[in-house]
């Protein structure tokens, strides 16, 4: 019997350990953050020119691309000057080695000059993309 508390601590300490260690994992999720990118080439990646573009990766099976989806048609509805590219990952598997898309959603911000900027994994926050297309637009 002494040694169920014994038990019930590790267990604890273990759950306590995962915890920390899935919040550090995750704690860049939806952060939109800059890039400084060339402009790309990518095949079947088709960035409109002229003009900023939004572009994320997503699968019909992945649950939270389409919250993606909402936010980017949100922030794009609001700033139509800024095109929406939506590409599917299993559809096009070179486009998301090209931009090393290792996890999904993944989204991007292009600049008019196809120049990639910012790069978000995650549900990014619409005023956050907002905030990244704000000096593009200019």
């Amino acid at each position: 019997m002494s040694s169920l508390p014994v038990v019930i601590g590790v267990l604890v300490a273990a759950l306590a350990v995962a915890v920390v260690v899935g919040r550090l994992l995750t704690r860049r999720d939806g952060v939109v953050r800059p890039t400084e990118g060339a402009a790309v080439s990518v095949p079947g990646l088709d960035l409109p020119s002229g003009r900023p573009a939004i572009v994320h990766f997503s699968a019909e099976w992945c649950g939270p691309c389409a919250g993606v989806r909402r936010v980017v048609d949100d922030v794009c509805a609001g700033l139509p000057e800024v095109a929406h590219v939506e590409v599917d990952m299993d559809a096009n598997p070179a486009a998301a080695r090209e931009l090393s898309v290792l996890s999904l959603p993944t989204t991007f911000i292009f600049d008019a000059d196809g120049r990639q900027r910012y790069r978000t994994s995650g549900v990014p926050r619409a005023a956050d993309l907002r905030s990244a297309l704000q000096p593009l637009l200019a």
